[in-house]
């Protein structure tokens, strides 16, 4: 895969590990295993697309069932049914490969890379760590996140509903700060100029001169700018 090609991993049960490759080559790696189910039930589908590659553990289909399969994105069909099996995948990414990790009942680590990153759980910490971009979404988890990028881009999302969040960022970034949360409290170790006052459960202002914007909400957490 070339620099600025997308590896897309999507899985149900299972964490996603990613670490920095020594080479330019993509190294995937995908264990399961299972108390009732069968590991071999579940098989792993590769979509090779224009913007890169897309990786998805498929279930086996239930009899009268729409049929299960591998979708780029939003697109794709990933129901278990009572199927325990879990596949942990161990990435190997190398720099400027860019890399979006999606899972449901699982930890997202990816960590020390060098490429933009999304990682999405329901049920799960996310921890990552890049110099490019990041964005990073859970339910039931705490996000800790660091991005060495000055410029956001299009702007970065980190939220969660149970959990806290912590996003390192560069000490010279500009961006807007929309921050969010419910039983918890706010926290910046960089000087946040606020557009109004600070409310008990919101914060709105900017960092250095503002820009794209970095949107962090949590229902029962914390949050803070490191």
């Amino acid at each position: 895969m070339a620099a600025g090609d997308l590896l897309e991993i999507k899985g149900v049960n299972g964490d996603i590990s990613v670490s920095l490759a020594q080479g330019s080559d993509v190294v995937v790696t995908a264990e399961s295993r299972g108390r009732k189910s069968d590991p071999s039930t579940v098989r792993i589908e590769v979509v090779e697309h224009s913007g890169g590659v897309t990786l998805c553990a498929v279930y086996p289909d239930r009899r009268g069932e729409r049929e299960n399969y591998c979708g780029v994105g939003e697109d794709g069909r990933m129901n278990t049914r009572d199927n325990d099996v879990q596949v942990d995948f161990h990435v190997e990414l190398p720099r400027g490969v860019d890399f979006a990790g999606r899972t449901v009942n699982g930890e997202v680590d990816a960590r020390d890379l060098e490429s933009d990153l999304v990682a999405v759980t329901v049920n799960g910490d996310i921890n990552v760590s890049t110099t490019g971009f990041a964005e990073a979404e859970t339910v039931n988890g705490s996000i800790d996140a660091r991005m060495d990028a000055r410029d956001l881009g299009r702007g970065a999302k980190f939220a969660t509903v149970n959990g806290s969040i912590t996003v390192d960022v560069a000490d010279d970034i500009d961006a807007d700060i929309d921050a969010s949360w419910l039983n918890g409290g706010f926290e910046s170790d960089l000087p946040v100029m606020l557009e109004g006052r600070m409310s008990r459960r919101s914060a709105n202002g900017r960092l250095g001169d503002g820009g794209p914007e970095l949107e962090l909400s949590t229902v029962n957490g914390s949050i803070r700018i490191r």
